[in-house]
């Protein structure tokens, strides 16, 4: 990764002094754990039933922008939630 420029950021161990970039990894990590449940609550990754890996795929891209038009509505609209999908459910 070093070679092409890319460095892995991550929370310093006990004992260790606090890191360049800390307060930029634990609102990122928090909104990543989010956006994982999300994924497992409203978007069931693993019950899918499909049994090709480009099924797969599909069907996650195809719930990931679904979740992501719902948000940008909901954003728009003025909803309190933000990342539900239950009043799009049928």
């Amino acid at each position: 990764m070093s070679g092409r420029g890319l460095w892995l950021l991550r929370p310093a161990r006990k004992g260790e002094p606090e890191r360049a970039g800390a307060s930029l990894i634990k609102p990122l990590r928090q909104i990543i754990e989010l956006i994982i449940q999300t994924f497992k609550g409203q978007l069931d990754p693993e019950r899918h039933g499909d049994r090709t890996p480009a099924r797969v795929i599909a069907r996650v891209l195809i719930r990931v922008l679904a979740l992501t038009a719902v948000i940008w509505h909901n954003d728009r609209s003025g909803e309190p939630i933000k990342r539900s999908l239950i009043a799009y459910d049928n």
